[in-house]
């Protein structure tokens, strides 16, 4: 990363808005934290909606103790956060309704799985560099490969989030009506962690493990003070969430601070903004 943002500053003192996508680096970060973002805001939402959002926390400490087991072993980080967070989301969905109390179990997780990825770490110092990376993003080293898989993690998340919106929704915002109407909850709700999971995934190779909560929670939480309906919430805070990445991106590119603090900012400044605001009626009122 630090190569890439020496190239950006020699490049800056004399560019324009639109020379920054003469590097292929930059149009490779646009893509992939604009996929990456839609996905987060849409899933977030949810998250947020749900009161869940320190499970989706939880979920990115654990996944980094997976990548950094990955790459003990040999294999790509990704996929060791991918497959560390889905075991745990769905674990954690399992024992959602038996764990009386959720967040001190979470906590427990958290710290262990913490304390794994630095005991991987331990083992394979020659990892440090992207661990480092996993900590708090990347997103100018990504390459075509790796836009690649994050368009079809993404796809693959919200075609799964659109398979159970409606029992999600309904198990949301209801759920005692809805038990009693037999939608499953703790189904829906392994789902849905599974879903948070591949999101979770997506969003720390953009701001790192450790900012997860920049794109997931910071646009949801926004939009959910400023609207009034279920469908205009997610479009907002998609939105927001986009916008934050991508401006996060130019501004880094013009002052060679770090990528995952200008949209770690840009989350915080609309989010500070939007309490600030009338709150709007919830999305169950309607």
């Amino acid at each position: 990363m630090r190569t890439c943002m020496t190239t950006t500053t020699a490049v800056t003192t004399t560019g324009t808005s639109t020379d920054m996508f003469q590097y292929e680096f930059m149009t490779n970060a646009f893509a992939a934290a604009g996929m990456v973002a839609v996905v987060s805001g849409v899933v977030g939402y949810f998250l947020v909606m749900r009161g869940q959002t320190f499970a989706g926390h939880a979920l990115s400490h654990i996944g980094f103790a997976g990548a950094t087991g990955a790459g003990l072993i040999g294999l790509a980080p990704l996929w060791g956060l991918v497959g560390f967070t889905l075991a745990a989301g769905i674990v954690m969905g399992l024992l959602s309704e038996r764990i009386s109390n959720r967040d001190v179990a979470i906590g427990v997780v958290l710290a262990l799985s913490l304390g794994f990825g630095l005991l991987f770490l331990h083992y394979y110092t020659s990892f440090a560099t992207q661990a480092t990376a996993l900590l708090f993003g990347n997103v100018l080293a990504v390459d075509h490969a790796m836009i690649a898989t994050l368009a079809a993690l993404g796809a693959v998340t919200l075609v799964a989030l659109a398979a159970i919106m409606r029992p999600l929704i309904f198990a949301s915002l209801q759920p005692e009506l809805a038990e009693a109407k037999g939608v499953p909850l703790r189904a829906v709700s392994t789902i849905f962690l599974a879903i948070v999971a591949l999101a979770v995934s997506a969003c720390a190779q953009i701001v790192g493990v450790l900012m997860v909560f920049t794109l997931m929670v910071g646009p949801a939480a926004a939009a959910q003070r400023v609207t009034t309906g279920l469908w205009s919430g997610l479009a907002l805070s998609a939105a927001l969430a986009l916008s934050e990445a991508w401006l996060g991106i130019v501004i880094a590119y013009y002052t060679d601070w770090p990528v995952s603090f200008c949209i770690a900012t840009l989350s915080a400044l609309v989010y500070f903004a939007a309490l600030a605001m009338p709150r709007g009626r919830p999305a169950h009122s309607r």
